[in-house]
């Protein structure tokens, strides 16, 4: 949920209820903490789909045709409601008024600002193909090149960066953010994965090319960067087993391989302070 659109529904909404997992036993289709909001017609947000929602969007609705300001649920998550993942779990509707929907947009925006950054470097085929798709993930995308005519060709809703100096961007990132490396020079992509590596603090580092490639930038991490590993490296990225080189394939594959990395994995301590 993008808190744009948590606004704009709260601005076209004169009443709304507030949805929220407040309590979870067992397995269940969204974690304790998950929220939804529901008017009379729409709906923002999700606790998980299916019946669950189901039936807490229509209990949400009652309550507000009822004019009645909260409500509580006990729901099973077994086969009498057509879900079977066996939990339980219980929910809080809440009717909202100006403070907690003040309350809640700021704390969707809080959450966007804590949204792990992935940065792309490089707008050619591929990495527009990687923002169309990262814009609609829980990431916040950035787009980076030096050439203004191949960034004006990405319709994608990230932000985009025209900057002679990209591995500025890399030197200043948060900690765990992801760098995917597929620029229009080989150079380049070396200086910027080195950049990235050199960190020690980053969550995915992925560089675009082939196994030969990957040597090369081996032979030039020994060389030129005081024997650096690249142990953490993803290069060939988006392979996944597959020949297929199509850029809305490749994107999906290395996708998948940078949210799994995001999701499930540790992020690294500090090593240095970025300048």
């Amino acid at each position: 949920m993008k808190s744009a659109d948590l606004i704009a529904f709260f601005a076209r909404e004169e009443r709304a209820m507030r949805v929220e997992i407040t309590r979870v036993r067992g397995s269940s289709p969204r974690e304790k903490g998950a929220v939804m909001f529901v008017s009379p017609s729409a709906m923002v947000g999700t606790i998980g789909g299916g019946q669950l929602e189901y039936m807490a969007l229509d209990e949400a609705r009652k309550l507000l045709k009822l004019g009645q300001i909260s409500g509580f649920m006990d729901v099973p998550l077994g086969p009498e409601i057509g879900q079977c993942c066996g939990g339980r779990v219980e929910i809080t509707l809440s009717e909202m008024d100006a403070s907690s929907r003040a309350m809640a947009v700021a704390a969707t925006e809080a959450h966007e600002a804590a949204l792990p950054n992935v940065y792309i470097f490089g707008a050619g085929h591929v990495g527009r193909a990687l923002a169309d798709l990262l814009q609609h993930l829980p990431v916040r995308c950035l787009l980076v090149d030096s050439r203004s005519e191949e960034l004006g060709l990405s319709r994608a809703n990230v932000e985009k960066r025209l900057t002679a100096l990209p591995e500025a961007d890399v030197r200043g990132a948060p900690a765990g953010s992801a760098f995917i490396v597929l620029t229009h020079d080989h150079a380049l992509d070396f200086l910027l994965t080195s950049e990235a590596l050199a960190r020690k603090d980053a969550r995915w580092v992925g560089m675009i090319g082939s196994a030969t490639k990957r040597v090369k930038f081996e032979r030039f991490a020994q060389s030129e960067c005081d024997g650096l590993s690249s142990e953490a490296l993803h290069c060939p990225i988006g392979a996944g087993g597959s020949k297929d080189k199509r850029p809305e394939v490749i994107a999906a594959m290395v996708v998948a391989d940078v949210l799994t990395a995001l999701t499930t994995e540790t992020v690294p301590q500090m090593e240095h302070v970025p300048s």
